[in-house]
């Protein structure tokens, strides 16, 4: 590509789409956000207007096509993630994905040999793990000052009561542990820094198939247990926080997901404690950088296809825990 701009795709004229690559992309030197696509095409002009993309086009099919679009980002709804993505990358796109990458772990391992088939990048879109905090942490965790650790807590909780929306659709893959939950299974994964095996899980629901409210609780080969509470309406409307309890201490973060807004890392041990903040940019211009870089060949993405199959893998474990169908799937448990 040398000099010549990434130029990106999006799928659907997404609410989350401005914040995540629009905006971002202003920032990032080498990333043009080129064109978009629409099942309605009203719609896709009036989005392009308003942000300043170039191009739109009329269909999903044809933006993937396009010979003058080099990656795809993919904010659709959860449950359209695999086909379009595997298209994308069919075409010879890389492909930044929203989170969860896939309704189930089965298709998330077909977008992963799709990508591997088509020798392109596949990125699941946590933001948070781009952010310098994880990076901090990950090494304050590393350096041993904490000793093993004993037990992860994971809460990702907010208000989103609205009727109809598609996160509580369960016909395109919604749900509390789909949508908020699946940042705290990867903030569990993250902080243990071992794949867990879900012992249990409780659901408060929507309507039948669709979880608003999940706890999990989980444990790991080394003995160590963990657990997570998600939801998108409960008697908890907002609580967004990390905990690890060490042999020697423990580590606390407020607001582990959107830290560039705000957040607190707090650690104490028997010799001391103290806490910080730690400077960066906005989580999603640290996500488009590292995606911009992948493509050029330079570090792989944290999160890769791969490791969005064993994201997808607790999720699952989750819901069968839980007495529930996974996502995209028409028959029982």
């Amino acid at each position: 590509m040398g000099e010549t701009p990434l130029r990106i795709g999006i799928l659907g004229a997404a609410r989350i789409a401005p914040m995540a690559l629009v905006g971002p992309a202003r920032s990032v030197p080498g990333v043009e956000v080129a064109s978009v696509a629409a099942r309605d095409v009203t719609r896709a002009n009036r989005f392009a207007a308003k942000h300043g993309i170039g191009r739109v086009h009329a269909s999903y099919d044809e933006l993937v096509a396009a010979p003058d679009i080099d990656a795809v980002y993919n904010p659709l709804p959860n449950g359209l993630h695999c086909e379009w993505t595997i298209r994308a990358l069919e075409a010879g796109k890389h492909v930044l994905c929203e989170k969860p990458l896939a309704s189930n772990a089965d298709e998330a391992l077909r977008m992963q040999q799709a990508a591997e088939r088509a020798d392109r990048i596949l990125m699941e879109a946590f933001h948070w793990r781009y952010h310098p905090l994880a990076a901090r942490v990950r090494e304050i965790l590393d350096s041993g000052d904490l000793g093993a650790i004993r037990h992860v807590e994971v809460s990702t909780c907010i208000p989103l009561p609205i009727p109809g929306d598609i996160r509580y659709r369960y016909d395109l893959a919604g749900g509390a542990s789909m949508d908020i939950g699946c940042y705290a299974v990867s903030m569990l994964r993250f902080l243990a820094g071992a794949e867990p095996t879900v012992v249990a899980a409780r659901s408060r629901h929507a309507s039948a198939d669709v979880d608003r409210w999940m706890r999990a609780d989980y444990r790991f080969e080394n003995g160590a247990t963990g657990r997570t509470t998600a939801s998108l309406f409960s008697a908890q409307l907002l609580k967004l926080s990390a905990r690890v309890e060490a042999e020697h201490g423990e580590l606390r973060i407020f607001n582990p997901l959107a830290p560039h807004i705000f957040h607190r890392l707090k650690v104490e041990t028997r010799a001391a404690s103290f806490s910080e903040r730690v400077a960066g940019d906005s989580t999603y211009i640290c996500q488009l950088r590292a995606f911009e870089q992948a493509v050029r060949g330079g570090a792989p993405p944290i999160t890769d296809a791969a490791n969005g199959v064993a994201n997808m893998r607790v999720i699952d474990g989750i819901y069968r825990a839980a007495g529930m169908r996974l996502r995209g799937q028409s028959q029982p448990p």
